[in-house]
């Protein structure tokens, strides 16, 4: 069976249903092998890990916190080439009319342009990405 694959842009607007998240510009980056969503007050404590999402500036922030009992960490190298250790969480994302069950990293994105960086791992044999273009799933 052949699964078509969407073409997508450089940046598209993802849902993360399971978290309450809709609606959120994410940057597709086909250099970085996981994806990424932005979170602080990450706390893990008698094996339940909490953490709120996004920052209070962001339209779409709640102070909602939510928690995980299924959870790891992993060594991650970041953007800048440092070795960080993150939670990985497991949740559907969802990119135009796909929704995949997919591995997330949860660390603090605040200092970077886009709250979510959708990475190869998640974009494979889904996507084909044409960094010329820009949110084409929402202009379709």
């Amino acid at each position: 069976m052949i699964r078509e694959k969407l073409t997508i842009g450089r940046r598209e607007v993802v849902d993360f249903p399971e978290l309450g998240l809709f609606g959120i510009t994410a940057k597709i980056d086909t250099g970085a092998y996981t994806t990424a969503l932005h979170c602080h007050d990450i706390r893990e404590e008698n094996g339940i890990l909490y953490f709120k999402l996004l920052d209070p500036s962001h339209p779409e922030y709640t102070e909602k916190e939510h928690h995980f009992t299924a959870y790891f960490q992993k060594e991650i190298k970041n953007s800048f080439g440092e070795i960080e250790k993150r939670y990985i969480i497991k949740t559907t994302v969802r990119i135009g009319n796909k929704r995949i069950k997919s591995v997330i990293s949860l660390t603090d994105r605040g200092t970077m342009r886009y709250p979510v960086l959708i990475g190869r791992k998640l974009l494979k044999n889904k996507f084909v990405v044409d960094v010329g273009l820009l949110f084409n799933l929402t202009s379709q």
